[in-house]
């Protein structure tokens, strides 16, 4: 299974922003969960086929209307599957 580490920075708090994620994970048919950072960084951990990972990346790039997103850490790897479906912790 491929899984894809994100973590958003930016105005990514408080700006419906998990709720974007989990809306566009499910669509796609990814597993995994998104979660606020004490740091202000919004995580998420997907994992699913390729190409939707990538669909995944590229609409948090873009956040939802009232994000300003900043900068986004990405990370690849492979494993086995952890998740049934996408939700946030």
């Amino acid at each position: 299974m491929l899984r894809a580490h994100l973590v958003i920075y930016g105005r990514v708090q408080g700006v419906g922003f998990r709720a974007f994620v989990i809306r566009e994970a499910r669509a796609l048919g990814l597993g995994g969960r998104v979660r606020n950072r004490g740091d202000g960084a919004v995580e998420i951990d997907a994992e699913g086929e390729r190409a939707a990972l990538e669909q995944l990346a590229a609409a948090v790039r873009r956040g939802p209307i009232a994000a300003r997103v900043e900068r986004v850490e990405e990370n690849m790897s492979e494993g086995p599957a952890r998740h049934r479906d996408f939700h946030s912790a």
